[in-house]
């Protein structure tokens, strides 16, 4: 995942991310700003699973939400 992009479209993800783990504060997403590995790190830490699954959700997510990532 490209971060530029991500970065570029982080006010409409960041509602999407929360609706998705909704375990993540707002000061979680001030962490984030749109960075991948941060959101790896942060969905792993929060829900207390491994990083193979935080990152098959992150690219389920991705997928679902193509249209943010063009």
């Amino acid at each position: 995942m490209n971060n530029d992009r991500i970065e570029g479209n982080w006010k409409q993800l960041k509602g999407k991310v929360k609706e998705q783990w909704g375990k993540l504060t707002d000061d979680d997403m001030t962490v984030i700003e749109g960075n991948q590995d941060q959101l790896l790190g942060k969905v792993q830490e929060r829900y207390g699973i491994a990083r193979d699954e935080a990152e098959k959700q992150v690219k389920r997510f991705r997928e679902t939400n193509r249209d943010l990532f063009h």
